[in-house]
């Protein structure tokens, strides 16, 4: 099957899409053939039926090959809102459909499949249709990014427990320095690291681009995702 990994995070803004591409570069620079995949998007900006969004195109930019956008961001919404408010106001609704018809592209040609999520892990696409559960459904492993920031432990720790508690593999969490005037970073870590049940896969400092910081990840445990 090759790696399949969804990655959520404790908040929006933490930076899903930073780590993801930088595990997208530790992928291809441990020799795999990784693409990345934003499902939903919200803020896209562009001309009706060409809608961007810059997450998506920095998955794009660190994914191995050229990809129709399409694939790495199928569903793309104009509002800067939550993704279901941002369907509504476009007289849409998100299903689950035309996100896997999407991902099964992605996994033809790629033996590594990043899939980031939308703001934190409960986040609405629709009635009775969650974030989570495009993890859930496509039984991805999941990890998860703290941005490290105050609040991040509280936000860390409910998180992780919510992943687990919807049958989730929660195969390990990233640090993200969002934050370079946060106090005690270290201390919080090492609490982190303490009472998040998973291992830590790495720290990102504050303001490395995703290439130059793909080296400081730890891909050992990726390696029983096959």
């Amino acid at each position: 099957m090759g790696i399949r990994v969804f990655i959520a995070g404790t908040d929006t803004g933490i930076g899903k899409t930073h780590v993801a591409c930088t595990l997208l570069y530790a992928l291809r620079d441990a020799g795999h053939v990784a693409c990345g995949m934003k499902p939903v998007a919200s803020g896209c900006t562009g001309s009706t039926g060409a809608l961007r969004n810059e997450d998506a195109l920095a998955l794009l930019e660190a994914s191995a090959q050229p990809l129709p956008y399409a694939h790495v961001n199928p569903v793309a919404l104009r509002r800067p809102l939550s993704p279901h408010l941002a369907a509504a106001c476009e007289g849409a609704r998100i299903t689950m459909a035309p996100l896997r018809e999407a991902f099964d592209a992605l996994c033809v040609d790629h033996d590594a499949v990043v899939v980031e999520g939308v703001g934190g892990w409960r986040v609405p696409l629709a009635a009775e249709l969650f974030a989570s559960h495009i993890a859930q459904a496509w039984l991805l492993p999941v990890i998860l990014v703290v941005g490290l920031r105050l609040g991040c432990l509280n936000h860390a720790l409910l998180t992780s427990e919510a992943i687990l508690a919807d049958g989730c593999r929660l195969s390990g969490w990233i640090g993200n320095r969002v934050d370079p005037a946060m106090d005690a970073v270290d201390e919080n870590i090492a609490t982190l690291c303490e009472l998040l049940p998973t291992p830590c896969l790495g720290v990102l400092p504050y303001g490395t681009a995703p290439i130059e910081a793909a080296s400081i990840l730890d891909l050992g445990p990726l390696s029983a995702w096959d």
